[in-house]
């Protein structure tokens, strides 16, 4: 009869699904949902001993030393705009069924206003479909819309940043306004945050040597550069500052932002 017992137990606790927390028990869950300017792709070769953007994010809130551990996982992804992540099926399969998060930071609208068709009506819409999902799936998480990094023109990111307050706005979420601070980052020097990505097909072919080393493979290779060490010699050169995806410099500016945005929310959240 005991032994009887024992195995009903056992069979009970098999199939009886355990209260999840997150990937790891006991860690605070942050989830990143975004563009490139959320993926921080560096390549490996050009920064190989760097920590990634998530994980200076993590460093960061665990130097505060009164804060639990934290898990940041990093679900951006180049090219992607709201309707892309939502019909792609990629915002299913990534994010619906992660278990235990606390913090979900939402920011799109570069590639939505260049790619969304209606921009300026659509993009909400859009905004508020993916807030709704993530309310359905994710009921206990607090979700953040972020504005958008200095990017293109001042006109541009207003348009897009006053939208991205409007339906936080609406959907009483708290705003995460990350503009401010890379715009006062940038006004020590204007390019400091920036890739220097340039074709080298159009490298004056007299100095082209100098840019050999920073080049990709493949049939039209382009240099790829973190900072400003090759500016002396090809900063004259059109369009050589016209990439403005964040480098290292620019990626730790929002790290430090968003860890001392995220510290108080989640010290606050553990008096509770």
């Amino acid at each position: 009869m005991k032994l009887r017992l024992a195995t009903l137990l056992l069979a009970f606790t098999l199939t009886v699904p355990v209260a999840s927390r997150a990937e790891h028990e006991g860690k605070v869950q942050i989830v990143l949902l975004g563009d490139s300017t959320t993926e921080a792709s560096i390549p490996k070769k050009l920064a190989p001993n760097e920590p990634q953007f998530e994980d200076v994010i993590r460093i960061l809130l665990a130097a505060e030393g009164d804060l639990p551990p934290t898990n940041v996982i990093n679900l951006g992804l180049s090219g992607e705009y709201l309707r892309r992540l939502i019909d792609s099926g990629r915002y299913e399969k990534a994010a619906s069924k992660l278990p235990g998060l606390d913090y979900v930071l939402i920011r799109y609208g570069l590639n939505d206003n260049a790619k969304r068709e209606g921009f300026v009506e659509n993009f909400p819409k859009d905004f508020r479909e993916l807030i709704a999902k993530l309310r359905a799936d994710h009921p206990k998480a607090m979700l953040i819309p972020m504005t958008v990094i200095p990017y293109g023109n001042e006109e541009t990111s207003t348009k897009i940043n006053d939208l991205i307050r409007q339906v936080a706005a609406e959907e009483k979420l708290t705003l995460f306004d990350i503009h401010p601070r890379y715009a006062q980052e940038l006004k020590r020097g204007p390019d400091m945050l920036n890739y220097r990505r340039y074709p080298l097909a159009k490298i004056p072919e007299k100095h082209r040597e100098l840019a050999l080393p920073y080049a990709t493979e493949g049939k039209d290779p382009v240099v790829v550069v973190l900072d400003n060490r090759l500016d002396a010699h090809f900063g004259n050169l059109p369009g050589w500052y016209g990439d403005r995806h964040p480098n290292l410099a620019g990626y730790h500016v929002i790290a430090d932002e968003t860890a001392k945005f995220l510290a108080p929310l989640i010290r606050a959240k553990l008096t509770k």
